[in-house]
């Protein structure tokens, strides 16, 4: 059976200590995440089965576990196909998140040891060091799930977590082809600062105003590329 163009770019080899469905799952999230796979791009599992050699089973299973993060859609009669946000709807998820980051925040940074503080400079250094989407992605999670950790509230986290799912593939490519990154570096300095100063109200503040200062930016980028008929 001959494998789409976009899925020969996928690694189909199997990350050891992985069952099936979850190194499908995982590269499959990869790849959207990344771009390879973009928005509305139809996922047929005969061809994912065959591309990575396994059966229709653990693919299926692997789908439906996209679908909870919100990375794919089922389609009635139709499919899987990788899912598509509005300007909208990424909007939203944005007050959303600038909500409970806040809320983490606010709760971690008393809290917060010199261990952690340490962990978080670092992920920003690479942040701003980095030239790779994937990189940014990685290391933007790191720095802001690094300095929330001391709240112990895992629960607040995996929500936090779930809506970053579904917008960082928007957020890479914003990053990739505007002048955010430095802008980002700097708030990313700010909120650590908050930190190092176990100052709850500026670290919730300045973490508010990130998270929505991003949503605002990337609705003006959706809205603007797709007004002139882009893809994004």
């Amino acid at each position: 059976m001959p494998i789409p163009p976009a899925l020969e770019l996928i690694p189909a080899a199997r990350i050891p200590r992985l069952s099936a469905s979850d190194h499908v799952a995982q590269m499959l999230k990869k790849a959207i995440v990344d771009g390879v796979l973009p928005a509305g791009e139809m996922l047929r599992q005969d061809e994912i089965a065959s591309h990575f050699h396994v059966s229709k089973i653990p693919v299926r299973e692997a789908l439906k576990h996209l679908e909870a993060k919100g990375l794919v859609t089922f389609l009635p009669n139709r499919g899987v196909v990788v899912a598509s946000l509005s300007a909208a709807e990424i909007g939203e998820y944005m007050e959303i998140r600038a909500m409970l980051e806040a809320r983490a925040a606010r709760l971690s940074a008393p809290l917060i040891d010199d261990e952690a503080i340490a962990g978080a400079r670092q992920h920003l250094e690479g942040f701003a060091l980095a030239t790779d989407a994937g990189r940014w992605g990685e290391l933007n999670w790191l720095f802001h799930s690094t300095l929330y950790a001391a709240a112990e509230r895992p629960i607040l986290l995996a929500e936090i977590r779930s809506l970053y799912n579904k917008v960082e593939r928007y957020v890479r490519a914003l990053l990739s082809i505007t002048t955010e990154l430095p802008k980002t570096v700097h708030e990313h300095a700010e909120i650590l600062e908050a930190f190092v100063r176990r100052d709850p109200d500026a670290a919730a503040e300045l973490t508010r105003a990130h998270v929505l200062d991003a949503g605002a930016s990337l609705v003006h980028y959706l809205n603007y590329h797709r007004g002139k008929g882009g893809n994004k």
